[in-house]
């Protein structure tokens, strides 16, 4: 029977059926992404991933040193015939410190002051025969000058004589010694260092990641080893960070001012100086590495909602301490976040928590690998193997 002679609503009806059959045999089943194991922990459960009062707080080895050090050198060159200190001696001001071979400079005076006689003597002669009329001006004025001249090359060499001794030129401690005796040393050359007595300071190096979150100016916090675990606890400021790193160690060289109270500490004491955490740090979690996933400029860690489907949320880090990162904004205390396994999450997928640990034990450890145990092989029966002997 030809198609036309049926009646028209079952003319629809049939290409209505074409139709959903051919749609049908064209869909494709959705893609269902599937469910990933990883790891997870809850930020803020213990304190193992909360920033506590020790953690935040960041510690510096340093020494006791004076504010205003010194330099100590002849003024002359020459051979160095004793050293009258050692190094942690305390000195008067005025004290002789070291000495120099000074027979050369002995007689150097002993010219000089012949020849600045004999200016004077001669000066007086030209001055009777000036009055007398005997010389004109001009030759005793001649005269005038070479014995002022002859003076003062007496005088300056008297001076050098003297500066053959080394003397401390204020109160202190001697912090050091670079020559010894029978050493030949230039003018100008450092022979001993001088810390004197009053301001004390303690200098440290702060690396390249904490110039940012310290100024001059902070409150500081010192103790010295010295003094053991029981030391009482003195406050400082940091005084003064330098302009440019150290070329060897990479670390910028900072001063922490003591109170005027530490001005008898002697100098070269170990201490340790602790700076408070920031404002923004005092609520500050600390989640291990493996749980940062850099999503293009932007860090950021993968968070776990409702559903068991995971976000990626972004985060500020302010620092990083070992195998941890320290986050200041993003998440907060209760969050569950990914710490293994981020690289192979997308958006809304939906996800297995293996376990939820510490953020120690998380940083140490990675995702367990996923693993199937393979069924176990039936037993063959005890008739199938008669059968087969048979």
């Amino acid at each position: 029977m030809n198609s036309l002679s049926l009646p028209r609503h079952a003319r629809l009806l049939t290409t209505a059926c074409l139709i959903a059959s051919l749609s049908a045999c064209s869909d494709e089943p959705p893609v269902v992404q599937p469910v990933k194991a990883v790891r997870t922990l809850v930020v803020g459960a213990n304190a193992a991933n909360s920033v506590t009062t020790e953690t935040s707080t960041r510690a510096y080895p340093g020494e006791v040193k004076a504010r205003f050090e010194t330099q100590l050198g002849f003024r002359v060159p020459g051979k160095i015939v004793s050293r009258l200190v050692d190094s942690g001696a305390t000195v008067k001001r005025g004290q002789a410190l070291a000495k120099l071979d000074a027979a050369d400079f002995a007689l150097q005076v002993a010219q000089t002051n012949a020849q600045a006689q004999l200016a004077t003597a001669e000066l007086k002669r030209f001055q009777d025969l000036r009055s007398k009329n005997f010389v004109s001006q001009a030759a005793l004025d001649s005269r005038i000058a070479t014995a002022t001249s002859a003076q003062a090359q007496a005088k300056l060499t008297r001076n050098q004589a003297a500066y053959t001794t080394l003397t401390a030129d204020r109160d202190g401690v001697i912090a050091a010694v670079f020559a010894e005796a029978g050493q030949v040393v230039a003018a100008g050359q450092s022979i001993i260092r001088l810390a004197p007595n009053g301001d004390r300071e303690i200098a440290i190096s702060l690396p390249e990641g904490d110039i940012s979150r310290l100024h001059v100016g902070a409150a500081a916090t010192i103790t010295l080893w010295s003094r053991g675990e029981n030391a009482p606890v003195m406050t400082g400021q940091l005084r003064e960070i330098a302009a440019a790193a150290d070329p060897l160690t990479r670390t910028y060289a900072a001063r922490v001012a003591l109170p005027a109270s530490a001005g008898n500490l002697p100098v070269g004491l170990s201490a340790t100086v602790r700076f408070a955490a920031a404002k923004d740090e005092a609520s500050s979690h600390a989640i291990p590495l493996s749980a940062i996933f850099q999503n293009e400029q932007q860090m950021a860690v993968w968070k776990v909602g409702a559903g068991e489907t995971v976000t990626l949320v972004p985060v500020s880090i302010s620092r990083y301490a070992g195998d941890q990162a320290i986050v200041t904004h993003g998440i907060s205390a209760g969050d569950r976040i990914v710490t293994a396994g981020v690289n192979l999450l997308a958006a809304n997928q939906k996800v297995h928590a293996v376990a939820a640990v510490s953020a120690t034990t998380a940083a140490e450890n990675t995702a367990p690998p996923l693993t199937s145990k393979a069924p176990a092989q039936p037993a063959i029966p005890a008739t199938a193997t008669t059968h087969s002997a048979q």
